[in-house]
């Protein structure tokens, strides 16, 4: 029973993961990419730290170890993702959570150059192999690099080279805050530099911004997107391990290209699937002994 319910939250969060990409890019018909992005965020701060006050009263982090967690977390985990909205005003849904499945590559490389860690030459080749696969999805044109739209899902590689640099940076920190407080502090001062952004940028709301459409969009992203979707990311790393809840970021692009090519009418080009297939080998090979730890876990368990 315990183990039904495990699968069943890490499908439920593959799925609001993975409806979060056609939200955006319906969003974005109505509002500009950075103020989406900041209240997103700004909804999903205050259902946090409202959670975290209703069970164990929310303190200010005073701790130096936690401060540095919550600005780095906030300005690369968090504003960070403003870079993913505004790549996908050009780019399919689809494709843009594709390029998500690079953030385990991408942290195993801030990993080790900011904690010391180690790369094997065979998790070298998996970066590799990781690289060319994102190349296949990018196609960038050597000749012109501004065409099209391979500026914009270069936008959305830089957004996953920030959310890598984010988690590391969090972990380097080692923060004593717990979890839930510590992400919903992180997402408030996410939300403050995006909205500082954005009005730097000098974006305003659109006309139909308080549309019904719109609401709905902000809503799902800031409640379910975001704050329910990472109270069961928590779970499922308090009780499995970060490695089982990464494995969430290869189920999340299936469900992202279901809905956009149905239900938005998108179209995903077979490299662009070639190069998610080609992601995850490289995974695979840079987790190899993770993916055998929880297969060997697995097999014992079915043992009589």
């Amino acid at each position: 029973m315990a183990r039904a319910l495990d699968v069943a939250l890490f499908l439920l969060l593959a799925v609001l993961w993975g409806f979060s990409f056609p939200a955006i890019s319906v969003g974005l018909e109505y509002l500009p990419p950075i103020l989406f992005a900041a209240v997103r965020y700004d909804v999903a701060a205050v259902l946090l730290l409202g959670y975290a006050a209703f069970r164990a009263g929310t303190r200010l982090p005073r701790e130096k170890n936690d401060v540095l967690a919550i600005v780095g977390g906030g300005v690369f985990l968090v504003a960070g993702n403003g870079m993913l909205f505004y790549g996908q005003q050009n780019v399919p849904s689809g494709a843009a959570a594709i390029i998500q499945a690079l953030v385990p590559i991408f942290t195993a490389l801030w990993a080790l150059l900011l904690l010391g860690e180690r790369l094997s030459p065979l998790g070298a080749a998996g970066v590799a192999i990781g690289f060319v696969g994102i190349g296949f999805v990018v196609r960038p044109d050597p000749t012109n690099l501004l065409a099209g739209d391979t500026v914009a899902r270069l936008f959305i590689v830089c957004q996953v080279v920030s959310v890598a640099l984010g988690t590391v940076l969090v972990q380097r920190a080692g923060p004593t805050l717990p979890r839930i407080p510590l992400t919903g502090w992180s997402m408030l001062v996410g939300a403050l530099v995006l909205h500082a952004v954005s009005a730097g940028l000098g974006e305003a709301p659109a006309v139909g911004a308080l549309a019904s459409t719109a609401v709905a969009m902000i809503l799902y992203l800031g409640v379910f997107s975001t704050a329910i979707a990472f109270l069961i990311y928590f779970t499922i790393l308090e009780e499995h391990g970060a490695f089982e809840a990464a494995l969430v970021a290869y189920l999340v692009p299936i469900v992202a290209t279901i809905v956009g090519v149905f239900v938005l009418g998108e179209s995903i080009t077979a490299l662009t699937f070639v190069g998610f297939g080609l992601v995850a080998t490289g995974f695979a090979l840079l987790k190899r002994r993770a993916i055998a730890d929880v297969t060997g876990i697995a097999s014992s368990v079915g043992r009589p």
